[in-house]
């Protein structure tokens, strides 16, 4: 299905939706609204002149869809281009205009899947329908696209309900709306017991699978892959995700943040590598370019990442009328999109679509050429029994009693035969519900061993997993610590240089200080010189009274000698700075002990200049 079908889709509900009386025309200002903004939508450049010139009102009435067409396929459609826009606005667009009108859910909020689901629902719609219209959508990709949503929740549908439902109206076997499938979806009866977001989480799933082309990608915590770096060669986890053409991979699931993508073309490859670096369940993805590795959490991820799955083998003639199969095939991967590639196939699902419609056909034709070998035969057997009657009217005369014998007896026979066969065939039946029951508890017995062996195995992988997040804690932990060490060794560096800066400036400050200290202590020792001066006058006003006060004398002479012997250095210093004392002076010592008590204060003096 080429892009200029897709849209026709879309537009067609749109169209159908501003029909509001059901006439098949639009009036002209509704499809200028329509226009401008299929514009806007498709990134294509407005031409207002055109779309005047097409819709000027020289004329009344409003337009058909075969009076909009030639707009739309000159205008609209042969300027689009694919990737120039994004598809999701464009059907954004059209279901918000047909919705309205069209789309009723439960007005009590009980319906089974919300708002933004039936968009996806009626995209996939679209998607699977017949290219004929109005369109609908073939009780076989019904029960398709039934069986993917059912598949994405691991629950399975029952077709003999969906069979019954579909037969109840005439009208329903030869396909559904998007408004009944909607209203059948929503009434429950065949999701019914599942919560709205496990639904939801379904509608996503198969959307992005068959609209968005994502061939595979991780559908748990556990389905992350290890890829390793190319410059810094270590070991990162990424959500990868896989289209055709390209293998995506991001830093979580949520698919905001994209790390990067590898390109995949025919000449790509994939290869199984042994276990090495401490990662298990190794394999590369190989371009033309560079070699990428990964690593998957079991086998059986890498067996679905690397592998895929072979198409699906064609049907046999005598093969039943359902196109899927009720065991899903394993999720298709790098080597499907590789193959893909050297097809020159763009999509899987529009592949397989083809293919579900091809086979169709064939059914289709089948089933007209067994109709038409039945009718043929049925107009042999007409004819025989025709001459038959001839004959036997013929013949009727001689043979009537005889056959009235034999009916008797034949009927007596069928009635024993009967009455034997329904022995037999109750007999049978017990026989294989025997069988069949013990062959269902042999099955539930290696249900039960799998799923008891499936829980081991999830607990062993929950005690690795919690493992490495406590070493992931730890290592964090200590990294917090390094840093955290280092802003310290950091701030007691610069406090150290405050300091340092401060005893410098302190230093500063104690040499200005001890320059004005020095120079104060000058000025005292000049005072000091004077004040020696006056007790020399005082000397000589002692010598007057000596002979008065001899006994005192003598008393201060015994402890002068004795402070004597401690302030012979000062005697000397101060000798140097004053004038000198003629010799043969014996009342020297006087003097000299007089002022013993200013040794201290000058030593201290003397310490601080040097």
């Amino acid at each position: 299905m080429d892009l200029r079908a897709e849209l026709l889709k879309s537009i067609w509900y749109a169209f159908t939706a501003l029909d509001v009386e059901k006439s098949g025309k639009v009036s002209k200002s509704q499809l200028k609204v329509l226009s401008h903004n299929l514009y806007t939508v498709l990134c294509i450049p407005h031409d207002p002149v055109a779309l005047e010139e097409h819709f000027r009102d020289d004329d009344d009435g409003p337009v058909s869809s075969q009076g909009y067409m030639p707009y739309l396929n000159k205008y609209i459609l042969d300027k689009v281009e694919e990737g120039a826009f994004v598809k999701e606005n464009f059907d954004e667009l059209c279901w918000t205009l047909t919705a309205k009108k069209n789309y009723k859910p439960d007005r009590n909020g009980n319906s089974v899947v919300s708002h933004q689901d039936a968009f996806k629902l009626w995209c996939l719609f679209n998607f699977l329908s017949e290219d004929k219209y109005p369109l609908v959508m073939v009780p076989d990709e019904v029960e398709y696209l039934l069986k993917k949503i059912c598949t994405a929740m691991n629950v399975e549908l029952n077709s003999c309900e969906l069979d019954d439902y579909l037969s109840q109206e005439p009208q329903r076997q030869g396909g559904l709306t998007v408004w009944q499938f909607l209203d059948m979806v929503n009434s429950g009866r065949f999701l019914r017991g599942i919560e709205q977001e496990a639904i939801s989480m379904a509608v996503e799933e198969v959307y992005q699978e068959i609209i968005e082309d994502v061939l595979k990608q991780a559908r748990s915590p556990h389905g992350y892959l290890w890829k390793k770096g190319q410059l810094r060669r270590n070991w990162s986890e990424r959500w990868f995700t896989l289209k055709p053409s390209v293998l995506s991979y991001y830093m979580s699931e949520e698919r905001k943040e994209k790390k990067g993508s590898i390109a995949l073309d025919k000449h790509c490859c994939v290869e199984v590598l042994p276990d090495r670096d401490g990662k298990r369940c190794m394999f590369c993805v190989k371009t033309s370019s560079r070699t990428y590795e990964m690593s998957a959490s079991d086998t059986r991820q890498r067996q679905e990442w690397t592998l895929g799955h072979p198409p699906p083998p064609p049907q046999l003639p005598c093969a039943p009328r359902r196109v899927p199969t009720d065991r899903p095939l394993p999720s298709p991967a790098i080597q499907t999109a590789i193959r893909l590639q050297a097809e020159g196939k763009k999509s899987l699902h529009k592949d397989l679509k083809q293919k579900r419609r091809e086979q169709r056909e064939q059914r289709e034709q089948r089933k007209a050429a067994k109709e038409e070998e039945t009718q043929r035969l049925k107009q042999l057997q007409e004819e025989k029994e025709r001459k038959l009657q001839e004959l036997e009217l013929l013949k009727e005369a001689q043979r009537q009693a005889e056959i009235l014998l034999q009916e008797e007896e034949q009927r007596r026979r069928q009635q024993h035969e009967e009455m034997q066969r329904t022995l037999e065939i109750q007999l049978q039946e017990a026989e294989q519900a025997r069988a069949s029951m013990q062959a269902e508890m042999v099955l539930k017995e290696a249900e039960a061993e799998r799923q008891r062996k499936r829980i081991l195995e999830l607990e062993d992988m929950q005690e690795r997993l919690q493992e490495a997040l406590q070493q992931e804690v730890k290592a964090r932990q200590d990294e917090e610590s390094v840093r955290y060490a280092q802003a310290r060794l950091l701030a007691e560096e610069e406090e150290k240089l405050k300091q340092l800066m401060k005893l410098k400036e302190e230093q500063e400050e104690y040499i200005i200080k001890t320059q004005r200290e020095k120079q104060v202590l000058k000025q005292e020792m000049e005072n000091k010189n004077k004040c020696l001066e006056e007790a020399q006058k005082q000397l000589e006003e002692v010598r007057v009274n000596r002979q008065r006060v001899d006994q005192d004398v003598m008393a201060a002479q015994r402890k002068l000698r004795q402070a004597s012997t401690n302030v012979k250095h000062w005697n000397v210093q101060m000798n140097r700075l004053m004038h000198p004392i003629g010799p043969g002076d014996k009342r020297t010592n006087v003097s000299g002990g007089a002022f013993a008590g200013y040794q201290p204060l000058l030593s201290r003096r003397d310490s601080s200049l040097k």
